[in-house]
């Protein structure tokens, strides 16, 4: 398929994410699973506990597919970065683990909500109780819009497919190496801190973002106030922005590996329900198309 013109970008952004929300990502023979195997490999041969024996990995577990896809891109420029933007957006497969808290809390069955809530929190969820859920949700739902949606269409927009397979594997790596343990602690830093570079824009226009589509106000001020007490430079801005949005009183105690946190007080308003879950879902897809949006009036003006 080829696509000239200024349009050709903003064209395969649509086209991967229709892709994406008819099929979602592919459920058998998932790219990422044997990239996980490799980073697991990799892992289990060179981590040395240090910073650089964790930077070479990264280069060894990155470098090959990146090059890959810049050789790749000149053959085909519109197919690979459409096939690039749909294997790194997760918006439909973010979407689809909100509904599945969102529908058994709803329903009263608090223990599947907590299983199901399990699947994509750090968190532990055994004794949460039903606005423990919608919280750990909607959080979930905010930060990983930034992760899975605006930072993989950030970078698209800035080096085309191969700009958001970056962003998809550096984050991936991350959630594999960048855990504050004795294992992890130096060898997954340099994952962890290239991952916080590559988002460090994209979170603040994912937080701009979601105020522009709420309670704008109500959201730069939480964003002003909230996000420099949060831990995460990136995470702060972004779930703050969207709290406020969305007029819900996020952060408090969690409980992590056995351990109670008192994480800062994040928005404004009441506890999150489970229809508040798909109000935050509904925050990103519609992010998702004012971005989108964006992309084709900057091609026009182009033109």
């Amino acid at each position: 398929m080829t696509v000239d013109g200024v349009f050709a970008l903003p064209l395969a952004a649509l086209l991967a994410a229709l892709v994406d929300r008819l099929f979602g990502e592919p459920r058998r023979f998932h790219p990422l699973v044997g990239f996980g195997r490799l980073a697991g490999w990799l892992e289990s041969r060179l981590n040395r506990r240090t910073v650089g024996a964790g930077f070479f990995a990264w280069l060894l577990a990155v470098g090959p597919w990146l090059a890959l896809a810049l050789w790749l891109r000149p053959l085909a420029p519109f197919a690979v970065d459409a096939a690039l933007l749909w294997f790194a957006l997760g918006a439909q497969s973010l979407c689809q683990h909100a509904v599945a808290i969102a529908a058994p809390l709803q329903a009263g069955d608090l223990p599947e909500a907590r299983r199901r809530t399990g699947m994509i929190v750090s968190r532990e969820t055994a004794a949460l109780d039903a606005t423990g859920v919608a919280k750990a949700g909607v959080e979930s739902v905010l930060e990983n819009g930034n992760d899975a949606v605006f930072a993989a269409l950030f970078w698209f927009a800035i080096l085309g497919g191969p700009g958001a397979l970056l962003l998809r594997l550096t984050n991936t790596l991350d959630a594999m190496w960048g855990y504050r343990s004795e294992r992890y602690h130096r060898f997954g830093r340099a994952a962890a801190r290239l991952d916080d570079v590559l988002n460090w824009l994209p979170a603040r226009l994912t937080a701009l973002t979601y105020a522009l589509l709420g309670q704008t106000r109500q959201a730069l001020a939480c964003w002003r106030t909230q996000a420099v007490a949060w831990d995460s430079p990136n995470a702060g801005p972004v779930m703050a922005a969207g709290a406020g949005s969305l007029g819900l009183r996020l952060g408090g105690a969690a409980v992590y590996q056995g351990r109670e946190e008192i994480r800062p007080p994040l928005g404004a308003g009441e506890p999150p329900q489970a229809a508040d879950i798909g109000r935050a879902v509904a925050l990103v897809r519609h992010g998702l198309w004012l971005w989108l949006a964006v992309f084709f009036l900057i091609g026009y003006f182009h033109a």
